[in-house]
């Protein structure tokens, strides 16, 4: 008994350092945006793993990521208590189970990662250490449907590191952090200088991409855009008494914009079905067509074959229909639908039956341009987004954050977005109920963005960009070969040593 309080004694500060380094790791993105918390959150959990066993390695992995997912997302909790009406002990109850789950998620790869590599000594142990976490957040993005959250590349947007997410993307980026994490824990513990190297020279490559354009821009003639903000609560949205003044609300907060390219309206601006809207719409769609206006808005879709879709539709001067892809679990369609449906308020939330449209779809168009379409949840997918984006002239992505409350939810999903006009070199307009509404260039930076929490209007100009980055035309597969072949390469070196 006495030994195992000592060795229990001796684990706990491995224990506690993993958890206190993964809550520090949302710090790195916004709206802290204090990057190296990531890189000293990352190196913390890599000291920690040295000369620890399978089962060790686990556990560690396991706190580190509960940590993180704690002190990032968590913000799921507002989700189930204020909008599905959760009990405040339910809603604590799933949220812990939601973290916890991702924490088990995130500990795999690196349980993997210790049977490959068995000795802190060798080169492979180093290496590989930043190829499984990307092969991590990678599983992360599809396991279950996914959660791509929270990627240590997307704190460094607007860093040196920001030249390379036209070429490797975010989980390039990501690599590039964590082996800037190993470098450093490797100098100060070790003395070992030689993994700074190739880190060094990744920064100042970064610092030459920053400067270097795979897109062109049509700069002869911008593109004016009128973002529409309406800022209604979730309890008037889906309350079917206030359908009219949301029409109406709609409609007066865009009637001296008509002279823009495009109009710009959030996700589901209108709480109804498209055939229910269409005399609506119908008079819409005539007016911008007087006035060669293209209105871009988010509405509920019925298919004459029963399905429903969370949609985009384009009027006016534009045309096209897009049904989202990628759909949110509870929040578009339940899981195991027959066995939770009407156990909690949680999982009845409103549209929360939709089917998730065809992989290829056309791309709709405003004017003479045809643009890409991401609803919510789908800007965070990368490989989606890029592909896409190869026929289009700009991105538009449309949501309702007002399910993230006042966490930093929404922030970190327009983060996300700066990543994805990045990746493609192209413009990206976002329109959202509440906040933030965007127009990002395509190198990431913010040229206009409004307050959250208000209704308002946001106008601006923005340039059609064609051409296509490496990420475009890759995308990461090239990247998970290269983390595989690491991972086999540790895992066969080990060997041959005895070690």
């Amino acid at each position: 008994m006495k030994q195992r309080l000592h060795t229990a004694a001796r684990h706990w500060p491995g224990v506690l350092s993993c958890a206190i380094g993964g809550a520090l790791i949302p710090f790195s993105f916004a709206p802290f945006n204090l990057w190296p918390c990531a890189l000293a959150g990352v190196a913390v959990f890599y000291f920690c793993l040295q000369q620890r066993n399978l089962k060790q390695t686990f556990l560690l992995g396991w706190v580190f990521g509960t940590a993180l997912f704690a002190s990032g997302a968590s913000w799921v909790y507002v989700s189930i208590h204020d909008h599905g009406h959760a009990p405040v002990a339910l809603a604590v109850l799933l949220t812990t189970i939601f973290v916890i789950g991702l924490g088990l998620v995130f500990a795999l790869p690196f349980y993997i990662w210790r049977r490959c590599c068995r000795h802190r000594q060798h080169t492979a142990w180093m290496i590989a250490f930043p190829a499984v976490w990307v092969l991590g957040e990678w599983l992360r993005s599809w396991l279950l449907t996914g959660f791509p959250w929270l990627y240590l590349g997307y704190a460094h947007v607007d860093t040196v590191l920001a030249g390379w997410f036209p070429i490797v993307g975010v989980w390039g980026v990501s690599f590039i952090v964590v082996l800037s994490a190993v470098a450093l824990t490797e100098l100060l513990t070790a003395r070992r200088i030689w993994p700074s190297v190739p880190v060094l020279a990744l920064c100042i490559a970064g610092i030459g991409l920053n400067s270097f354009y795979w897109t062109t821009g049509h700069r002869d003639k911008p593109l004016t855009v009128t973002i529409v903000q309406p800022n209604f609560s979730l309890a008037e949205k889906w309350n079917p008494d206030n359908r009219d003044m949301i029409r109406a609300t709609l409609n007066q907060m865009s009637r001296d914009y008509w002279h823009s390219d495009i109009i710009l309206w959030p996700e589901a601006a209108l709480p109804e079905f498209f055939h229910n809207a269409r005399p609506f719409l119908g008079k819409l769609d005539h007016k911008g067509q007087q006035h060669n206006t293209s209105l871009i808005t988010g509405i509920p879709w019925r298919t004459e074959q029963g399905l429903y879709h969370n949609s985009i539709v384009a009027l006016g001067d534009g045309e096209g229909v897009y049904h989202k892809v990628r759909l949110v679990p509870f929040g578009e369609y339940v899981p195991l639908e027959k066995l939770l449906r009407g156990l909690i308020a949680f999982f009845d939330l409103p549209m929360s039956s939709f089917s998730p449209g065809p992989d290829r779809q056309t791309m709709p168009k405003a004017g003479n341009h045809r643009f890409a379409p991401y609803i919510c949840y789908e800007i965070v997918y990368p490989h989606l987004v890029a592909r896409n984006a190869t026929e289009t002239d700009f991105l538009v992505t449309i949501s309702n954050d007002s399910w993230f409350g006042t966490s930093s939810g929404p922030l970190q999903h327009l983060q996300m977005a700066q990543a994805r006009a990045m990746e493609t070199g192209r413009y990206l307009i976002r329109g959202t109920n509440n906040g933030v509404s965007a127009i990002i260039k395509p190198d990431g930076t913010i040229q206009s963005a409004s307050a959250q929490f208000e209704r308002t209007v946001l106008t601006g100009k923005f340039y059609p960009f064609r051409g296509t980055t490496p990420f475009m035309r890759l995308q990461s597969w090239p990247l998970f070969g290269l983390c595989l072949l690491l991972l086999l390469w540790a895992w066969h070196d080990t060997r041959q040593t005895g070690k």
